[in-house]
This record gives C-alpha cells, sequence and structure tokens, in this order.
C-alpha cells in the first residue's frame, strides 16, 4: 500500500509532474522538435536544421606546431647544423612544450614543437612566433626566415583530388593538357580558390611541372665577353622592375605616375644588358639562352602509372572535417564551370575537372551509417524483448518509447555541449540503449505490478510506485556514470579518442533517468486507462482521443510506407472497439496485437538487418532472427518459470551453490591474466609438470594492444626506396608500382606521391612513398536492389587484399610497408615520428654509429617471434651519395681569392639561383640563372667550371678544389636535439603489440647480455609507436579503476547504508566481469561457435577471432561495471525494503521473504539483462565501418550480461547468508 511507505523527497517531484502534465506534455514535443532538428543523420524535414557535427572518429591529433624554414640548396648537415639545431634549442624552451621533433633535408628544415594538452592551439602559435621574432641576430644565416606552418596538423589532410582533362559532357578522360599546365591551373586558380573554403587551413599543389624562366648562361661565352656569371645575375635581377612616381596634376585632373618594367615576354629578359663597353651592350642573349622550363621539384603524383597533378585541402585544427569537406565541394561546383576548356583535334572538348581521390567524407558517411542502422536496429530489437516479456502492449510502448526521446535528448545535449557525433560519440548511445531501456522497465513494471495490487486512487499508486523504484534507479544511474570517471582522467590520445563515448553515454542516461521521472508516470497515467464501466461505452468519449489520435497518426503514416500505415490504422480501430467486446473476444484480441505487433516490428528488423547477408534471402534471415530471439527469450522465460525452484535450492545448500559462481570468477582470472601469472608462487616442479603446462598453454592470458584497428576502406602502402635514388629513378619505380597494385580487381584507385607536396606539414624524402589504395566496398547494390559480392571468392577480409597489395608491391628497389591506413598512419607519424606502429629509436653520438646499431637490431628483429620479418626494416641513415668539393685554401690564396668567391659561383652556376620574379596577372613565375646542363652535367664539367679571379682571367676548378665521393645522409632526423635514427617492424596478424614489443625487448637484453649485440658508447634505444600509449593509458587505468570503484562504493554504502549489502550487491559485478574476460578467451578458440547450421558460419556471422585487451575493450568493461550493478541494486533495494517493513526472527522466515522478493524482482531484473543483451546483438554482428572497433567494446557487455543471470542467485543467497547470521549472533553488528 502506498500508506505504508514514508514519504521521500520524490513525492513531491512526482506529484507535480503527474497534475502537470499537459506543459510536460508541450515540453516533450519541444524535446522531439529539437532533437530531430540537430540529429546528425540526414533527414528531409520542412524545418530548419541544424545537425550535430559528424566526423569517423575523434579528432586525435596532438597539438603541434611546425617551424618550416627553406634554404635552397643547401645539404642536410648544413641544414641541421646552421639552422634545425639553433632552432630547436630556442624553442625548447617555451612553456608548455613536450618535445621537439626536427628534420633536416635538402633546402629545407621542418621542426615540429608539441605541446602539452593543456595548452591552447592558438596561444601555442603565439607563442612560437613570439620566439621566432625574438631569436638573436646569428642565430641563422643571414637571409634565411623560419615561418610558423599552418594551424593544422597533417590529420587534417581530408581531401585529396586530381586534375584531369575530361569530356565536359560525358565526364570521359580525354587527356589533352600537359603537366606544367595543369601545375598552373592547380597553383592560380583551383588551389586559391579552396582555400577561400570555411575551415580550410591550407591547399598545397603536387605533381606537374612548376614553369620558370631560366637563363642558361655558357661558361665559353661568358669568358669571350670578360663577364662574369654575377654580373649575369645581377642584370636579370635588375631587369623586372614596376615603380610609383605618386601623382602629376596637369590642368586639374591628377593623374598617377608609373613607371612599368616588369618583364612580359622571355625577349624581355634576353634584351637586358650586362654591361656596356664602348657603347656596345653585352645582352643577356649573347652569353646564354632564355627559356620557359620546369623547376627543380622534390616531389611528383601518379595516378595508376601515369604522371598526374593534384592537390590536397587541409582542414584547420578542431575544425570538423565534414564541413569543411562540404564547404570545399561548394567551391568546388562554383569554380568547375570556369576552369580551363579546349577543344581537341579528333574535335571533342577538354575542360580541366578536379577528380577527388581521397575524400574522408565518404567515409564519416559510411561510420555514421553503420552506427545509426545499429541504433535503428538496437531500438527494433528493445522493442520486442519488452513486447515479449511485458505481455502489455501499452506498457511496452511505453517502455519503449523512451530510446527514441532519450536518443533524440541525447543529440540535443551533444549540440549544446560541442561533442560531434563520431564513432565513438555514437557508440556511447549505443552501449547505453540496453540501460535506458531498464530505466523504464523498472519504473513501469513497478507502477503495474502496484495498480493490479492496490485499490487506491490511480495517480496516488502511480506517484508511490515511481517513488518507491526512484532512489534505486537513480543509485544505478549514477554508479553507471562514476564507472566512467576513469575514461575522463585519461591523458592525450586516449583521453580524446574516449571522452566522446564517456560523454554520451552519461548523456543517454542521465536524460533516461529525467524522462522516467518526469514524463514516465504521466504517460502511465494517461495510457493505463481503467477497464470499462459498459460494454457500450461510446468511442467518441473523451477517453478515446488517444486511439483517435493513433489512427491519425496511421493515415499520416501511409504517406511514408503503406504497410505501416495500415497496421497502425488497424491497431487504432482495435482499440476503438475492443471496449465494446465480449472479455473474451478482448482477450483473443489482445493477444493477436500483440502477435501482430512483434511480428510487424521483426520484420522491420530483418529487412534492415539481414544478419546472414542478402545472399540467404528474406526468409532465411527471418527465420534466423526468429530462432535466435526465441531462443534467448525462451531461456529466459524457462528461467523464469524454473527461478522459485532454482532459487530455493540455492537457499537450502549456499555453500554448494557458492561453487558456481566462485568458480566462473577463478576462470574469468585464468582467462584474464593466464594460469602461469597465478601459479607464479608455486614451486618450479609443479609449474612445469604436465597438468600445470596443459592448462597455462589453454590459458595464456589475453594480449595487450592499444586499439583495434579501424578499417577505413583505404590502405596507405609507404614502402621506401634506397636513399641513393634520384628523383626520376625513384617516380618510375612508384609509376611500376602503382600500375601493379592497380590490376587488382579489389582495387578501385590508386594514386601514389613521392616526396613532399608544397607544404609544410609534408617533410618527405624523395625515397618516401605514399600510395593511396582505395578499395571497391565488397558488395555494392545493384539498381533492383540486389547486392552483387564485388570481391573473388578466396578475398574474405581486406587482410587478405592487403597480401595481394604487398605481393604486388614486391618490386626490385622497394622495401616492404607496415600495415597502416591514412588517418591510422597520420596518427601514427604524428604520436612517434615513425611511419609504422611500433619501432625503436635509436640515440647516438653521430649518424654512422645510430645506423650501425640500427643494422645490427634488424636480424634480431626478424627473428623474434610475433614479429613480420618483412617489416623490419633499419633506417639507412648514411646512405646518400655526396660529391664534396674541398676547397685548397693555399692555392685560393696563390690566385688572390677568398673562400666565398669559389662558393657563390658554385652556387650560382650548379646549383642556380632565383634572382626575381614576374608577374604576369595572377600568375607569377621565378626567373632562375644558371650554367646550361651540358656544362655541369659530368665530373669533367665540374672540374672545367672557370673561377674569374682578381685582375682578369680565370681558374678551372680543379686547381682549386679536391672533389671527392661520400656517403652522407638524405635526411637528418633528431627529437629534442639528439640525432635520431629509426628501425620499424610490425606485428604478425592476430598478434597483440604489446606481447611483440615484450618479445623483442627481451630478445634485444639476451643479446646484449651474451655479447653478439654490443651498444656502442653513447647509444640508447627506446621502443616507440602505439605501444607507448597502451602502457600510459594502462598505467592510468590501474589507479583510476580502483578509485571509480572506491566511488561506487560510496554510492551503494549510502543507498543502503549497509556495508554488507555493498559488498553483496558488488559480487555480482565480479560474477559479471569474469563473464566478459571468459567470452573474450573463447573468442580465440578455433572452436568457439564452429557450427554451420543451414550454411550459416556462425564464426563469420559473430565475427570470432582473437581479442586483446586494448582501450576499446576496458571501455566495455569500465561500461559493464556500471551496468552489472543493476539488477543487483534493484533485488538488494526489494530485499532491503521488504525487512525494513517487517523484520523477521527465524531462518525459515527470512528464506520465505527471500524466495518472495527474489520473485517479485526476477521478472524486470531478467527483462533489463534480455534489452542489454540482446540490443548489442546488432553490434556484434555488424560489418560496417567502424564495427572493428564497436565489436571489441560490445563483447564485454555482452559476456557479462550472458551471465549477470547468475547475480539473481548470488545477491539472494548471501543476503540470506547474511541474515540469518545476524539471527545466529544477535550481538553482531553490521
Amino acid at each position: 500500500m502506498a500508506s505504508d511507505r514514508p514519504r521521500t523527497l520524490w513525492d513531491p517531484i512526482l506529484n507535480a509532474v503527474l497534475k502537470h502534465r499537459l506543459p510536460i506534455a508541450v515540453l516533450v514535443l519541444l524535446l522531439v522538435g529539437a532533437g530531430v532538428s540537430v540529429a546528425p543523420f540526414s533527414v528531409d524535414l520542412p524545418i530548419p536544421r541544424s545537425p550535430v557535427p559528424v566526423d569517423a572518429i575523434p579528432d586525435l591529433g596532438d597539438n603541434q606546431q611546425l617551424v618550416y624554414t627553406e634554404w635552397s640548396g643547401r645539404s642536410p648537415r648544413d641544414v641541421e647544423d646552421q639552422i634545425t639545431y639553433p632552432l630547436t634549442t630556442a624553442l625548447l624552451g617555451i612553456p608548455g612544450v613536450r618535445t621537439v621533433r626536427s628534420s633536416s633535408a635538402l633546402g629545407f628544415s621542418s621542426i615540429a614543437v608539441i605541446f602539452d594538452d593543456e595548452v591552447e592551439f592558438y596561444w601555442s602559435r603565439s607563442r612560437v612566433l613570439e620566439k621566432l621574432a625574438s631569436l638573436p641576430p646569428g642565430t641563422v644565416p643571414d637571409g634565411v626566415r623560419p615561418m610558423l606552418g599552418p594551424d593544422a596538423t597533417a590529420l587534417g589532410q581530408v581531401y585529396w583530388y586530381t586534375l584531369e582533362g575530361r569530356d565536359p559532357e560525358t565526364g570521359e578522360l580525354v587527356g589533352g593538357w600537359d603537366p606544367d599546365e595543369l601545375r598552373s591551373v592547380q597553383d592560380w586558380t583551383v588551389r586559391y580558390a579552396l582555400q577561400a573554403a570555411s575551415g580550410v587551413s591550407e591547399v598545397a599543389s603536387v605533381g606537374g611541372y612548376v614553369r620558370e624562366v631560366q637563363v642558361d648562361v655558357d661558361p665559353d661565352a661568358l669568358q669571350a665577353y670578360g663577364v662574369s656569371i654575377e654580373e649575369v645575375a645581377d642584370a636579370v635581377r635588375r631587369s623586372n622592375l614596376d615603380v610609383g612616381a605618386r601623382t602629376l596634376e596637369i590642368n586639374g585632373v591628377e593623374y598617377l605616375v608609373r613607371g612599368v618594367g616588369f618583364v612580359e615576354s622571355l625577349e624581355d629578359v634576353e634584351k637586358s644588358v650586362i654591361v656596356a663597353r664602348d657603347g656596345t651592350p653585352i645582352r643577356i642573349r649573347d652569353v646564354g639562352r632564355v627559356t620557359e622550363g620546369p623547376a627543380l621539384r622534390r616531389g611528383a603524383l601518379d595516378d595508376a602509372g601515369a604522371p598526374a597533378v593534384g592537390g590536397v585541402v587541409v582542414a584547420r585544427y578542431r575544425s570538423n572535417p565534414f564541413q569543411v569537406i562540404d564547404a570545399v565541394k561548394a567551391q568546388i561546383a562554383s569554380i568547375q564551370p570556369g576552369l580551363p576548356v579546349r577543344r581537341l583535334e579528333d574535335g571533342r572538348q577538354s575542360r580541366v575537372t578536379i577528380v577527388p581521390f581521397y575524400d574522408r567524407s565518404d567515409l564519416i558517411g559510411e561510420t555514421l551509417s553503420t552506427l545509426s542502422t545499429a541504433l535503428y536496429r538496437q531500438i527494433l530489437v528493445t522493442i520486442i524483448v519488452v513486447l515479449v516479456m511485458m505481455r502489455n502492449l501499452r506498457s511496452s510502448l511505453l517502455v519503449s518509447s523512451m530510446v527514441p526521446l532519450g536518443v533524440l535528448g541525447t543529440f540535443v545535449v551533444m549540440k549544446a555541449t560541442g561533442v560531434d557525433a563520431n564513432i565513438m560519440a555514437l557508440g556511447g548511445i549505443a552501449i547505453a540503449i540496453g540501460t535506458m531501456v531498464d530505466v523504464g522497465i523498472v519504473f513501469v513494471e513497478n507502477i503495474e505490478r502496484r495498480l493490479h495490487s492496490t485499490s487506491t486512487a490511480r495517480l496516488a499508486t502511480i506517484r508511490s510506485a515511481a517513488a518507491e523504484v526512484a532512489p534505486a534507479v537513480l543509485t544505478s544511474v549514477l554508479t553507471t556514470v562514476v564507472s566512467f570517471l576513469p575514461v575522463f582522467g585519461l591523458t592525450e590520445t586516449e583521453l580524446r579518442l574516449f571522452a566522446p563515448l564517456a560523454l554520451t553515454k552519461t548523456f543517454a542516461m542521465v536524460v533516461a533517468f529525467a524522462l522516467a521521472v518526469l514524463v514516465l508516470p504521466g504517460l502511465v497515467l494517461v495510457a493505463e486507462r481503467p477497464g470499462p464501466k459498459a460494454t457500450r461505452a461510446s468511442p467518441l468519449q473523451v477517453r478515446y482521443l488517444r486511439d483517435w489520435l493513433l489512427g491519425g497518426l496511421g493515415i499520416a503514416a501511409l504517406w511514408v510506407s503503406v504497410p505501416g500505415g495500415l497496421l497502425v490504422v488497424a491497431l487504432a480501430g482495435w482499440r476503438l472497439v475492443r471496449d465494446r467486446l465480449a472479455e473474451r473476444v478482448r482477450t483473443a484480441g489482445d493477444r493477436t496485437e500483440q502477435v501482430v505487433v512483434v511480428g510487424a516490428v521483426s520484420v522491420l528488423l530483418v529487412v534492415d538487418w539481414m544478419p546472414l547477408g542478402h545472399s540467404h534471402g528474406y526468409a532465411l534471415n527471418l527465420l534466423f532472427t526468429g530462432l535466435l530471439l526465441v531462443t534467448v527469450l525462451g531461456t529466459f522465460t524457462l528461467f523464469t518459470w524454473s527461478y522459485p525452484r532454482l532459487l530455493a535450492t540455492a537457499l537450502a545448500h549456499k555453500r554448494s551453490f557458492l561453487t558456481l559462481p566462485t568458480g566462473m570468477v577463478a576462470f574469468g582470472l585464468a582467462s584474464w591474466i593466464g594460469v602461469g601469472p597465478i601459479l607464479h608462487a608455486l614451486p618450479k616442479a609443479v609449474q612445469t609438470s604436465a597438468p600445470i603446462s596443459a592448462l597455462a598453454h589453454t590459458f595464456p592470458g589475453l594480449g595487450r594492444e592499444y586499439m583495434p584497428s579501424f578499417d577505413e576502406g583505404s590502405f596507405l602502402y609507404m614502402p621506401t626506396t634506397m636513399p641513393h635514388a634520384s628523383i626520376g629513378e625513384a617516380q618510375q619505380m612508384l609509376s611500376a608500382l602503382d600500375a601493379s597494385i592497380a590490376q587488382i580487381p579489389e582495387v578501385n584507385r590508386v594514386v601514389g606521391k613521392i616526396g613532399r607536396v608544397e607544404s609544410a606539414l609534408d617533410p618527405a624524402p624523395v625515397s618516401m612513398i605514399e600510395t593511396l589504395v582505395t578499395i571497391h566496398p565488397e558488395y555494392r547494390t545493384e539498381p533492383d536492389g540486389r547486392r552483387v559480392r564485388q570481391w573473388r571468392d578466396h578475398i574474405q577480409s581486406t587482410d587478405d587484399i592487403w597480401t595481394e597489395l604487398t605481393r604486388a608491391g614486391n618490386l626490385p628497389g622497394l622495401t616492404s610497408a607496415p600495415v597502416l591506413m591514412p588517418i591510422g598512419a597520420r596518427l601514427v607519424m604524428l604520436q612517434s615520428g615513425l611511419r609504422a606502429p611500433m619501432g625503436i629509436k635509436v640515440r647516438g653520438p653521430d649518424l654512422d654509429t645510430i645506423e650501425q646499431f640500427g643494422l645490427a637490431l634488424e636480424p634480431l628483429l626478424q627473428t623474434t617471434p610475433g614479429v613480420r620479418s618483412a617489416s623490419v626494416f633499419a633506417q639507412r641513415v648514411v646512405g646518400k651519395p655526396y660529391l664534396e668539393l674541398a676547397l685548397d685554401r693555399s692555392a685560393l690564396g696563390r690566385f688572390g681569392l677568398r673562400v666565398v668567391d669559389v662558393q657563390s659561383v658554385l652556387d650560382l652556376a650548379l646549383g642556380g639561383r632565383t634572382l626575381t620574379r614576374t608577374v604576369e596577372g595572377r600568375e607569377r613565375s621565378s626567373i632562375r640563372v644558371r650554367y646550361a646542363r651540358e656544362d655541369r652535367d659530368s665530373i669533367e664539367a665540374l672540374e672545367r667550371l672557370s673561377i674569374s679571379v682578381p685582375g682578369g682571367g680565370a681558374v678551372p676548378l680543379s686547381q682549386l678544389a679536391q672533389l671527392s665521393y661520400v656517403k652522407g645522409p638524405q635526411v637528418i632526423q633528431s627529437e629534442d636535439t639528439f640525432l635520431t635514427g629509426n628501425v620499424l617492424f610490425d606485428a604478425t596478424p592476430g598478434t597483440a603489440e604489446v606481447d611483440v614489443v615484450q618479445a623483442a625487448g627481451e630478445r634485444i637484453e639476451d643479446a646484449l647480455a651474451s655479447g653478439s649485440l654490443t651498444l656502442p658508447e653513447g647509444v640508447s634505444y627506446t621502443f616507440a609507436g602505439t605501444y607507448e600509449s597502451q602502457l600510459r593509458s594502462e598505467g592510468r587505468l590501474k589507479v583510476l579503476v580502483p578509485v571509480a570503484i572506491a566511488l561506487i562504493f560510496v554510492l551503494l554504502t549510502i543507498q543502503f547504508r549497509r556495508v554488507s549489502t555493498t559488498l553483496i550487491v558488488s559480487s555480482g559485478v565480479i560474477v559479471a566481469t569474469s563473464g566478459a574476460f571468459s567470452l573474450l578467451w573463447l573468442y580465440g578458440q578455433p572452436g568457439f561457435l564452429a557450427l554451420v547450421p543451414l550454411g550459416i558460419d556462425l564464426q563469420s556471422l559473430f565475427q570470432v577471432g582473437p581479442v586483446h585487451l586494448s582501450l576499446a575493450v576496458w571501455v566495455g568493461i569500465i561500461a559493464l561495471i556500471g551496468i552489472a550493478t543493476d539488477d543487483g541494486v534493484v533485488m538488494a533495494t526489494w530485499l532491503h525494503q521488504d525487512l525494513a517493513r517487517a523484520p523477521v526472527h527465524t531462518v525459515p522466515e527470512v528464506r520465505r521473504r527471500v524466495l518472495d522478493a527474489g520473485l517479485r524482482r526476477v521478472r524486470p531484473c531478467l527483462m533489463t539483462t534480455a534489452t542489454t543483451l540482446l540490443a548489442l546483438l546488432p553490434v556484434v554482428t555488424s560489418h560496417g565501418r567502424g564495427s572493428d572497433i564497436m565489436v571489441p567494446m560490445a563483447l564485454p557487455l555482452v559476456g557479462g550480461m550472458a551471465v549477470s543471470v547468475v547475480t539473481l542467485f548470488v545477491v539472494p543467497v548471501l543476503f540470506s547468508a547474511v541474515e540469518e547470521h545476524r539471527l545466529r549472533t544477535p550481538s553482531s553488528s553490521t
């Protein structure tokens, strides 16, 4: 009775809610409208929408600033010593700097200043600018100007494209444009147009040829005319100038005076005077040839074996990629019609067309589709479970309504708090669906039970019933929220990755509880109307208004789905005539109504889900889904029927029963950490005995890794050439590689790059290849709706496609490549500076020593268990051929020359120098001076190089310098000023990263201990990559998880005011967690679900395979800790309240009351377990983009909830044991 329970704080709240149903209904409508308006899914509605920004994954880029410095033609050694090192030492002193990485290459220095996460991004930019502006004179050479890079990271490369000549009508590739023409269109038209798009930080060009005016000087002509190449350069520099001479007033009119002198043609350069002698000018054309030609380049682009021109759009740091790409596409649509067009010889037209080959919005859309369909399927599964288990259509719909309302409310909170919709954020909602339903189930089930067992006024009964369970539900929600505190305690990348999930799950739980308290009681009051007083009640009464509204909703639904609309109209008609029928007919009709609704929802689920794939047809999919639901729900129904006898037996034989959960916990512990660590304290003879060895082999413990790989639908194949390869040779290798990969049928498009794009974000050397391989989806949908598989029969996964790639990429002169995808590769390079998921950073006093130690590590790593031997590659730090000209100072003295005199000629004559730029409308071209190619393309030509001497005449370079061949660095890398070299490697498929790194570390330590490997003086090595992030997150979780458990313990103690009850509830969490580890172990066993009923491969359906303990798995376990508390809290709350109302005095009475309480709470507890478990099945069986991260996160929840039914015995048994002990020892205290 309501009067038996003392009033609490919840009573006035619920009383107000029930009395003000209309305002709350209006608020709910506003919530629905706002939720639909901000929902991140594409919905065509006649209302303004402002969707939550979407992305594939959270922005994981480090807070870094780039300092880029050009020093044309200078070797990496000169750049390192005179630019990179001085700048690095200065930048290290900026507040908040975590580390400084740098690379020095031919002609440029690139320094990445990485700040702590707490430092605001644009504040760090201002500090770097401040430091650069305050550098003391002489820090860098004169004329060298360090620049701050774009306000972005390499992770912001969201849109790559090529420029192609295509028929404007048919879209056919017709060509007709030279590489230099396409590059000019890219540099001076497309680049700036796209850079104007909102959110774009930079648009960088790559490929083709940059035009320049080339003055190729003839050294013989210089000697004949008696001029030096420095005079030629000075003449070119002075030949290109416009001036303004203010104004001139003539007859009251003001004229602007402008001196026009810019170079407008090659002839203008040719006519430029070098010097005049005896009234005769010596012009540029007299000593050289002026032409247009390609500038020196350090990067190229290739499309399936053919040279290409393109660019990359870089999104600003922390901007939303999807919105940026939309803005870029809008810009493309506006400029595309105005791009150059020409008529070809065959009469066809060719227009320069922007063709994307990497568009991250496709990945974002696919990921969003995977999560949105999973959410939709979860809602349908939840509705089915609730309909079947509650056996009441109205109550079921009330509970089910909490899910869409809760999801829409969560979207509103996400929009208000600035949380983007990505795989993690939507994943948080997905794993909260079951718990959101649980909240509604507990409220509605308790209200229904009270309504059917009391004659008190309905409003008072509903208020009392809701107030009775509100504290327990609030405690459950709070424990779920608190369980995620460890996620917020993570740092760096881990925090950025999982914070959205923790936030959205918290939002969903809070919104669900608010709806359950503020909305659900009023809905129950309206929906659960009393039975009819007369069998001929008129359907025009106000009490039938909701049924008329349902009919109107059905009519409106006809526009969307005719069968669905007719079904809703039929349900409304049945509701209108139901009260006029006999009791027997009403009962039969209600059952039919429920069966029809369950069937309709099941069909909707199967049509969208198709868990077996479209190849098995709708009938088999419907049969399988029905069998799956019937099996699970039937098991729970059978469990409910047998629960009284099972619980009575457990209460009578407590010790025997408790061996079951104890054994489950032991099994879970062995699955988690392995038998070996558990029994390490035993004598060695026992540990090596046959039974223990067999157990240790069966239970080795779960492997550890940072994160499961995220299948992006494309690969970034990154082999390298040898450092001595020229750019021409490297381009030939790239073309051969791309053409070979393009022959793979599963490959959609192949575009490769060597070297760097024109951006500070890309310091890649010429030997570095980045080939973007886009994969065809496994299935395509035909116009008639049929799904056709596009992969060959032996290609079952992207791993098989990678095997094909490596086979196609096995070309002479190329190294192997680690398994990387575009976003993953950028993340690895940003976080560790490596181009592989794992590697060893070798620090040393000089580059030769670093290289030799790295080469010594190669064979050790190649033979390490778990390491993919082909992936091991020690960076060839010193492998670039150098021609060094060592000046003879004595010889210089004999001819009266200074070092700078000779070096200046070398710099100008051999390297060439850009002296000025032409201005041609919007375009600019450099003018450079250099010796003609035939006078500088051989050793003999270098030795003949003429150096002017004071007083006239010239001397060949061979008399002034000694030429020698040496090996030097192609790129010099350093970290915090220490010279660094890298040894890269990768794990074999199915091997955990942490295990591989630990095995490699042990192998190296054994080699050092045995003397087979020597560590040179001054050399140190550290493992780097995602391994570091895993260790860092593990270290923090070891502290944060116990803190969260302690806080949950405090919450439960406050709720129950008894430590014993808190410990009893916690025992259920331990059992559930053991179930999570047990399922993870089972997934790694070859025989688990190795069944093929009706041709259905269950292992493929449920994606059975080794699952390592990654951060995603730990987040799933953290979520389980909060959810697993719910059943124990609900059961213990009722036991606690029941015994508090009427104390017991005998052991049989204790057992009877505990049994009675268990029977009252078994149904809602089983419903919460069933909804949570079955709602995750669409996630576990999903194969779309992003499922490879969501599945490991969901598996612990599935395993934990599958065994959580044991909690329905553990809590009552332990509770009974405590109460019985209290009766036997009256003096004991809690």
